[in-house]
């Protein structure tokens, strides 16, 4: 009886632990993607039309993944790309999802206009793991396709100077790891 007197705290909280968790399935939640050397872009995720994506991008954020990763890939008049723990491109977080767009059997009528966040992907529908990118000009061509997931609300302004400032390798948007804009952290506020 002692002996479970004593591990009654440990249960406890090992029960509990799990229990503070918020849920971003659901509603509208709100994040800052605060870019070394430019700004903080602000941003409204739209878990309602997209709860796996936001979930999933959340997690990943209060995880701390996205800190110190860049955007290696930008196309100026069309987006800016991130969320490769590699920087280039192949790399993900250890778990993919499931692609919440039209083509994909998934209602989501988040149209790809600039400020758009939305998630990268293979040509697999369910291969979107930790890359996202931002519409930099409306690039409707890609509703339907892409799970977008939400909105810039303030910062897009840092976007266009990414797009400005950053030089390319090639018309893929390849930028080499030297003059990738560094994601200093991305921080859920609600």
């Amino acid at each position: 009886m002692k002996r479970l007197r004593m591990l009654l705290p440990v249960l406890c909280l090992l029960l509990l632990s799990g229990c503070g968790k918020t849920d971003y399935s659901q509603g509208l939640h709100h994040v800052e993607i605060e870019v070394e050397n430019y700004g903080v872009i602000a941003v409204e995720l739209d878990a309602d039309t997209a709860p796996i994506t936001v979930e999933n991008f959340c997690s990943l954020a209060e995880d701390g993944f996205y800190n110190g990763l860049t955007f290696h890939r930008i196309i100026s008049g069309f987006m800016i790309q991130g969320g490769d723990p590699n920087g280039d491109g192949s790399g993900g977080s250890d778990k993919t999802i499931k692609g919440e767009f039209s083509s994909n059997g998934v209602k989501n009528d988040i149209s790809h206009v600039r400020g758009t966040i939305s998630m990268a992907r293979s040509n697999d529908n369910d291969s979107a793991s930790s890359q996202f990118f931002i519409v930099h000009e409306d690039s409707p061509f890609l509703d339907g396709q892409y799970a977008g997931f939400g909105h810039v609300t303030s910062g897009m302004e840092y976007v266009d100077a990414i797009c400005a400032d950053t030089p390319v390798e090639d018309g893929n948007g390849t930028v080499a790891w030297w003059n990738q804009p560094v994601i200093k952290e991305v921080r859920v506020l609600d």
